[in-house]
């Protein structure tokens, strides 16, 4: 997944690893998470596959720039056209077994575990405040209706997410 995500940063244009991880994590940041230790890796393995190019800078910091090649966007694109799958989430396991659990355990784990939740909302709102300022100014807003629905999704489902963890803290009538 990470070469996915990889490829399509470099889509919008030539990057640095720094540049990559830094956009990542203010656009898809909310849902995918990605350290420098498996984004180097990754980005030699797209070098290799030769759906991504390296530059060296040679200026005093020696940055690498990348970018994509016709095969990887070629090969994005492919990634891109594959039918939507909903992925796999651990703590949906882990809370099916909680009636295994201890209440004061259960409860300090849900309700720190909804405190990141609600740092998730914060932080999506604020996107959305510079995103919808940034929108109004813009005469081409089509061109970014896919990346804004995601994020309008990103704020309902953690928005849906945190009521659930309310009532299942409160042990509430489903």
């Amino acid at each position: 997944m990470i070469e996915q995500v990889v490829l399509g940063m470099l889509i919008q244009g030539q990057m640095s690893g720094y540049d990559i991880k830094k956009i990542t994590e203010q656009s898809v940041g909310i849902f995918y998470k990605m350290s420098y230790g498996s984004l180097y890796p990754a980005l030699k393995r797209l070098v290799e596959s030769q759906w991504v190019t390296e530059e060296e800078t040679n200026n005093s910091k020696n940055k690498k720039l990348y970018s994509i090649t016709d095969e990887g966007r070629k090969q994005f694109l492919l990634w891109l056209r594959e039918p939507l799958q909903s992925n796999k989430r651990e703590y949906l396991i882990k809370i099916f077994f909680y009636d295994y659990l201890d209440e004061a355990t259960r409860t300090l784990n849900i309700t720190m575990y909804q405190q990141s939740i609600q740092q998730i909302i914060a932080q999506i709102e604020a996107v959305q405040s510079i995103v919808t300022q940034e929108l109004a100014e813009l005469d081409n807003k089509d061109d970014y209706y896919y990346r804004v629905s995601v994020m309008h999704y990103g704020l309902h489902f953690y928005n849906m997410e945190n009521e659930w963890l309310k009532k299942i803290i409160q042990k509430g009538e489903f």
